[in-house]
């Protein structure tokens, strides 16, 4: 199976493996459900079915940005699925963006023109991670106040953005990302350590920007 927009490449052969008709109508069924499931997650759609940009007026569902009163357009984020949220985003507003940097997970195909794709390491951050991150960093406190910082954030953004806090270094941090994985703690369990020993998560986005 390809990206998860396109199509179940062998659905055809899968349902004509079926050795009756009824069984071949209950995989035809079920194949077109995950299918249909599948487009549903897509970030690609997601994002084009969120975001719209009408005339020079970004509608993001309830919320209405005057493109007009912003000087500039900054796009940063992480994660498994940022990339593909990215190119989306790219082609939604095209020029209109400045700049931005993304952390995605290494060997992701997606294509972007000006918002840099920064692979790093997931699930255990790497120092690849921290780079990409610190490049956020130095971004978003570039944007003053009639700029827009958009945030693309997905799973995986935690292990593909890392950067430590003071005192705590990157071998730290992956022990303690180790820790975390093999201990059976939740995912929201983990996210809770990671934000206290984090100069990024937690609000400190927001605050840096």
């Amino acid at each position: 199976m390809n990206h998860p927009m396109a199509a179940i490449k062998n659905k055809e052969i899968l349902i004509e493996n079926g050795e009756t008709s009824l069984n071949r109508k209950a995989r035809m069924l079920a194949l077109s459900s995950l299918e249909y499931a599948l487009k549903a997650v897509d970030p690609k759609q997601i994002i084009r079915s969120k975001i719209l940009l009408k005339n020079s007026k970004l509608l993001v569902e309830d919320y209405m940005f005057r493109l007009n009163n912003f000087k500039n357009i900054y796009v940063v984020g992480g994660g498994k699925a940022s990339g593909s949220m990215a190119e989306a985003l790219e082609q939604i507003l095209g020029s209109r963006i400045k700049d931005g940097i993304v952390n995605v997970p290494y060997g992701y195909t997606p294509k972007t023109e000006i918002i840099k794709l920064h692979e790093a390491s997931h699930p255990i951050p790497d120092k690849a991670g921290v780079e990409g991150t610190q490049g956020i960093i130095d971004l978003v406190e570039t944007a003053k106040e009639n700029d827009l910082v958009i945030c693309l954030i997905s799973g995986g953004g935690s292990s593909l953005m890392p950067l430590p806090r003071e005192g705590i270094s990157l071998a730290d941090k992956k022990k303690i990302t180790d820790m975390l994985l093999k201990s059976g703690a939740t995912i929201n369990e983990i996210n809770t350590v990671r934000k206290h020993i984090s100069n990024i998560k937690g609000g400190w986005l927001a605050k840096r920007t």
